[in-house]
């Protein structure tokens, strides 16, 4: 339950390859350091390939636990999407409501995050495909901060057992 399907450096390393092969048809992206800065800056190039993946058919929504509408109404204009926000990740009832207006079934949504106990244990909830990202800063919440060392362990854990599975 909070091994991701995927663990990937940026949103930027989610390729349509990777998309297609694993039949996904739409994203759900969180916000926060994922897509911008804990001070609302998004890295270069994630508004292009936002862009490159709808030109190429792909839905995306943004899933925010954050309750600052302005922020997330930024970033959700910016790569010209719908949203959702104050979600209350890892419950299910965010990624349905994300997943009807993507009107997909769930094994065609993939959800994207730098959290293990929102975003991913959330997806793998809702039987959706998990992306891990690396957080785009170090900085984080102060609740965020407190999660971040079993964060890393799990992904230690993921890692080695995805090694094992290589060699077979």
């Amino acid at each position: 339950m909070l091994y991701p399907k995927e663990y990937l450096n940026s949103v930027k390393d989610i390729t349509l390859d990777l998309l297609n092969k694993n039949n996904i048809k739409g994203l759900i992206l969180d916000v926060d350091n994922t897509l911008i800065s804990l001070d609302r800056k998004m890295p270069a190039g994630v508004a292009d390939w936002a862009k490159k993946l709808k030109e190429k058919g792909i839905k995306i929504c943004i899933l925010s636990n954050s309750n600052k509408i302005d922020k997330i109404d930024q970033v959700a204009k910016i790569i010209d999407v719908p949203y959702i926000f104050f979600a209350k990740k890892p419950l299910k009832s965010g990624f349905l409501r994300a997943k009807d207006l993507l009107k997909l079934d769930n094994e065609n949504i993939a959800v994207v995050g730098d959290q293990i106990f929102t975003d991913v244990l959330g997806a793998n909830r809702c039987e959706m495909f998990s992306i891990l990202v690396k957080p785009i800063q170090e900085k984080d919440y102060l609740l965020t901060r407190i999660k971040r060392p079993l964060e890393k362990y799990i992904i230690k854990r993921y890692e080695k057992a995805k090694r094992r599975e290589s060699l077979k």
